[in-house]
């Protein structure tokens, strides 16, 4: 009879910690960003239109890019609306977190630091750091080690990768920062500052808008840099449900068209300002 007792005790302890289990799993998917944007109906993406060809604005005003591209699949296979929320990318972590917007797609490169701070799904493209170089140290400067020199400037862009593997693989240059970068590319091009660290996209498209006049570019990235999209920590079913459309449009031929578009064509040129 006590065998009896303790174990009907057992099952009922196991069926209230499976409950409470079962009850937990249900109110956090009722938090995930999931449900407020199916029950608000639109789905709002964080990004700073300045990154080609990731987002950019075209001559009439509207953003278009690789990003806006997946977002707006992202958008469709929710059923929902899309709105871009235009927002600087110095603030763009802090303005997530404050919920402006549901999600970061902005050509963010994850990092152990922004990592710390927010989620990631799985990377979505992969890019790295590359070289824009006055053509006046065309034959001198072959290399990023090159410009490892107090005699050269280099700039980036404030806040990005670009300015992190500056500081931390040519210490001994010169740095200048931008808080834009196409500044900091044309100030290269005005024989201003001796050389630009960017994103490789960036630069490939920099260089095919200026023609070369100016400038020459160390087309080698010397990082690698995952690119990814940013959420609000603590949300495992829309990280399960982003990774999973990435899959899809991966496996379907969507993706590839949009990779085609902007990444592999220079089309779209004529539509910027």
């Amino acid at each position: 009879m006590r065998f009896v007792k303790n174990l009907l005790l057992a099952v009922v302890c196991f069926c209230m910690l499976a409950g409470q289990a079962l009850a937990a799993d249900f109110e956090m998917s009722q938090k995930s960003t999931i449900e407020t944007i199916l029950k608000s109906g639109v789905l709002r993406v964080g990004l700073d239109p300045g990154y080609a060809p990731f987002e950019m604005t075209d001559k009439n005003g509207k953003v278009i890019g690789f990003d806006v591209d997946i977002a707006k699949e992202l958008a469709k296979a929710m059923g929902v609306k899309l709105e871009v929320v235009n927002t600087d990318f110095d603030g763009i972590v802090p303005a997530l977190l404050a919920d402006k917007f549901d999600i970061i797609i902005s050509g963010m490169t994850l990092t152990q630091e922004r990592n710390l701070q927010i989620s990631f799904a799985d990377p979505y493209i992969a890019a790295g750091q590359a070289v824009l170089v006055n053509k006046k140290f065309e034959g001198v400067v072959k290399s990023y080690r090159d410009l490892n020199d107090p005699k050269y400037t280099v700039a980036s862009r404030i806040g990005t990768t670009g300015e992190m593997a500056t500081k931390r693989m040519m210490p001994k240059a010169n740095y200048k920062s931008f808080d834009k970068e196409p500044d900091g590319a044309m100030d290269v091009a005005n024989g201003q500052s001796d050389a630009f660290v960017y994103d490789l996209p960036f630069c490939v498209v920099f260089m095919a808008q200026q023609g070369g006049k100016n400038l020459f570019i160390l087309d080698k990235p010397f990082t690698y840099e995952p690119i990814a999209m940013g959420i609000k920590r603590g949300d495992p079913d829309f990280l399960n449900f982003l990774n999973n459309f990435m899959k899809q449009i991966k496996s379907d031929g969507r993706y590839d068209r949009i990779y085609d578009k902007w990444i592999k064509s220079t089309t779209w040129f004529n539509n910027l300002q």
